[in-house]
């Protein structure tokens, strides 16, 4: 496997990074950027012309990762070259929340065959219940398939998101990129790193991911009593005060954000379910776990790759931690960096959802919140 990188800025153009050349090579392209730049069919155009053969795959953001550095209002290009692994892209466009179960299950559908090591998702980031979509993809895998992958974002203004498929970015679309052959091994990870507190409060009225209330109050009186001041910038404030899930018969606990808000309702919309009977706890940011988590993901992801060195990784951060870590954010990069070797490409993004197994080696994906989440590519 090889890899060649490309930045683009409306002020700069077009910068190669590295000395590597794969024009006419490669087979797959990632493209994360700005929602605008990726809406302007010129740019996906540039794209096609220097990688003629490849599928080109990417999504809007709230912030594109190159290597160890954020940016914002960029286009990161990664052109990946397979010596022995295939890659085939799914996509469905998906016109409502209630369809995100089926448009799980149809991608799976379409990816599930023979050589088929992994599945990486890029989705619509607000127009999407990515809680049913991972359960639609799990139901048609039967958890035989690792699945990772991101919600696309749209900094904090949760007003579009796009999804890039061969063409300039577009609205309500979904990409199940499979990943094919023995040759190619894939690690995994994710850890958030937010602290709970207070006490644990009952779902006791929701419905899939809009929730309605807690104890028996109205769920979006109550978390604007927790916001305070905040409260006058929802949805956007609530990516620092997210909900952690605990769920019945598991140890581990979810991290839910709030995706939009009904005042007439009283209700909250998330990334993902918020199961009636469940419990949830209020959290806040303590910015050095948050860069433990990122450590934390990287290991787990070396683990599930069995120590070996990685030739790509793909990461996918919540927007709210590039919110919280301000200054610090990149150290989050650097931490990995570390941990995962200095030979491997790094690429990525700030999302609005992340979807990752929640233990290495385990198959069956969930939708995160606030995490990092990191996909690890080796071709042996």
């Amino acid at each position: 496997m090889k890899t060649e990188q490309h930045i683009f800025s409306e002020t700069g153009g077009w910068i190669k990074k590295g000395e590597q050349s794969l024009e006419n090579l490669a087979q797959l392209v990632f493209l994360f950027g700005n929602t605008k730049l990726l809406k302007e069919q010129r740019n996906i155009d540039f794209v096609r012309s220097a990688y003629p053969g490849a599928q080109i795959v990417g999504c809007s953001t709230a912030g594109e990762i190159l290597q160890e550095e954020v940016f914002n209002d960029h286009i990161i290009c990664t052109a990946v070259w397979f010596e022995k692994s295939s890659v085939e892209i799914a996509s469905e466009y998906i016109d409502s929340m209630e369809d995100s179960f089926i448009t799980g299950e149809k991608l799976a559908e379409k990816l599930d065959k023979e050589h088929l090591v992994h599945i990486m998702i890029l989705s619509e980031g607000l127009n999407i219940n990515g809680s049913e979509l991972t359960k639609g993809i799990n139901h048609r895998l039967n958890d035989r398939i690792p699945v990772t992958g991101g919600l696309a974002g749209d900094q904090a203004n949760f007003a579009e998101t796009v999804i890039v498929h061969n063409q300039a970015g577009e609205k309500g679309l979904v990409l199940g990129i499979g990943f094919y052959g023995e040759h190619l091994q894939v690690g995994y990870g994710s850890m958030g790193g937010w602290d709970s507190f207070g006490v644990d409060r009952e779902v006791t009225r929701s419905r899939g991911n809009i929730l309605y209330e807690l104890d028996g109050h109205p769920a979006l009186e109550l978390y604007k009593r927790y916001l305070g001041d905040h409260s006058a910038n929802l949805p956007a404030s609530a990516l620092l005060f997210p909900l952690s899930l605990r769920l019945k018969n598991s140890e581990t606990a979810l991290v839910r954000t709030v995706l939009s808000v009904n005042e007439a309702e009283g209700s909250m919309v998330f990334a993902g379910d918020l199961p009636q009977g469940e419990f949830v706890r209020l959290m806040k940011a303590n910015t050095d776990r948050l860069i433990d988590g990122a450590l934390g993901a990287a290991e787990m992801s070396k683990t599930s790759l069995r120590n070996t060195s990685p030739d790509l990784a793909i990461l996918i951060s919540c927007v709210g931690r590039k919110l919280v870590l301000k200054q610090r954010v990149e150290e989050e990069l650097e931490i990995i960096r570390e941990s995962i070797g200095k030979n491997a490409a790094i690429a990525g993004f700030y999302s609005y959802g992340e979807i990752c197994p929640i233990k290495p080696f385990d198959h069956h994906c969930e939708l995160h919140n606030q995490t990092m989440t990191i996909t690890l590519f080796k071709e042996a």
